[in-house]
């Protein structure tokens, strides 16, 4: 059921609201102000049923979800600063301070999984309608990175001990009796482990690894043969099997039990040769800088592949589609994609002429603004490392960090143009007498300016 917001009634003459409290021009003030807050609940009203328990306000857990990217917090840290921050509270639809939580950090995950990827993508057309003109270019910046997962680093002898673990505790839950539990053994063989790459302990290691990898194939047929027909485990025992019999260059290999969909991708970089998690392709406008589309993928696709999956979403979410695209040469061999011209770097032609041979170039370098994009993302909005369930959870993860990184522009640009008006304003004020101020904040005038008026009715701008 869906809850109803709280009724502004007689207001208090005792506390002022916080709209009359709080500075009308902060960027988060001005963006909820300018949100329509009344088209958000429409359009989430259909992922809720009309009995039951009221649930939280739809406002209140969207501005949660959108102010946890922004300011790249955990769901128990947003709720805990939402305490906190008047202007938080402001943007969620409150009248008066709140001195208590708002929710449980454990109702943005039920709202996340109630309005599922198509909600999230709501929000994110949601930020690309803000930013106006800005967002209605017609050529696009195109390139894909990677949205690594919360897993430890895979190896063979990890994921062993992990099968058996859980073996163990399939076997307690269902009160089987296995003929060992290896506790001791795997312990020693564990011990051995230390050190391995010296040249003294490497081929006890080794035979320490395979016994391990045969113990946890031993347990894994004990558990098939003990459990009734049509278990609930039969599931993850195939899992389990398929792990232990996966080798150095199996495809589809499997890198975690709790997240089998992750996939290790090679990006090229010094620094991480391998990352675990899911590729995503992201879309900008060329000159604004707006994110226009984010789709998140299964695998690891060819980037060429990528490209009408990202460019239909972007139409799907504007409305119009992509006159040119940009990309980089991992791109090779995509010119046209259903009326959009892909450019591809390349070597220049000898009939070029140069100002064609320029206007490439240019093109080209103004392509690489993507990277910093994808940087902004991952170590401001939360993409650095996605810690929600399963591919669903990269997918809901990719879309609310570019959102956030639409909505923060949004709130950098409202914030300059305050700014400047209020600037102009005292310039104006000011202009008819003798007065020093210091003009901070904006950079138009980073020094003391000393207006003077002159005998003769002109005024000049002495900078001291």
């Amino acid at each position: 059921m869906i809850g109803k917001n709280k009724q502004n009634g007689q207001m208090s003459f005792l506390y002022q609201t916080l709209k009359d409290q709080l500075n009308p021009r902060h960027p988060l003030y001005q963006l909820s102000n300018t949100i329509n807050w009344k088209s958000i609940e429409d359009d989430f009203s259909g992922y809720y049923i009309d009995f039951g328990r009221p649930a939280k306000p739809i406002r209140l857990m969207v501005s949660l979800l959108i102010l946890k990217q922004l300011d790249n917090l955990s769901d128990e840290s947003v709720v805990s600063k939402w305490v906190e921050n008047p202007y938080y509270q402001y943007f969620s639809g409150e009248t008066q301070f709140q001195w208590s939580m708002p929710c449980d950090p454990s109702d943005l995950v039920h709202f996340r999984n109630r309005i599922g990827t198509e909600g999230f993508e709501k929000i994110f057309q949601l930020s690309i309608k803000l930013q106006g003109k800005d967002a209605r270019q017609k050529s696009v910046s195109i390139d894909t990175t990677v949205q690594e997962k919360n897993i430890t680093f895979p190896t063979d002898l990890k994921l062993a001990i992990r099968i058996i673990a859980k073996c163990r505790a399939i076997a307690e839950k269902e009160n089987l009796e296995l003929r060992q539990s290896y506790k001791r053994t795997v312990k020693a063989h564990m011990l051995n482990q230390r050190f391995k790459n010296h040249p003294k302990n490497k081929k006890k290691a080794l035979a320490s690894a395979r016994k391990i990898r045969t113990i946890a194939g031993r347990l894994v047929r004990e558990l098939e043969r003990k459990l009734p027909e049509g278990s609930a485990w039969i599931t993850d025992l195939d899992l389990f099997r398929k792990v232990l019999s996966q080798t150095q260059k199996s495809k589809n290999k499997i890198y975690s039990l709790h997240e089998p969909e992750v996939s290790c991708i090679a990006k090229g970089k010094d620094h991480k040769k391998f990352e675990f998690g899911s590729k995503v392709s992201f879309a900008i406008t060329k000159t604004t800088n707006v994110i226009v589309s984010v789709v998140t993928f299964k695998g690891n696709p060819y980037d060429g592949d990528t490209l009408k999956d990202t460019l239909d979403f972007h139409q799907k979410i504007t409305g119009k589609r992509a006159a040119q695209a940009t990309v980089d040469r991992g791109y090779q061999g995509q010119k046209m994609i259903d009326g959009t011209l892909i450019h591809t770097p390349k070597p220049p032609k000898a009939t070029d002429s140069a100002s064609n041979k320029q206007a490439a170039r240019t093109r080209f370098r103004r392509r690489a603004a993507i990277e910093l994009i994808f940087s902004h993302a991952k170590h401001d909005h939360c993409m650095a490392k996605s810690y929600l369930k399963g591919f669903a959870g990269n997918q809901i993860n990719a879309l609310m960090a570019a959102a956030a990184f639409n909505f923060r522009r949004w709130l950098r640009k409202a914030k300059l143009l305050s700014e400047f008006l209020s600037d102009w304003v005292i310039y104006r004020l000011i202009r008819t007498g003798f007065c020093y101020f210091i003009v901070t904040r904006l950079g138009i005038m980073n020094s003391i300016v000393h207006f003077q008026t002159c005998n003769n009715g002109q005024r000049t701008i002495n900078k001291i």
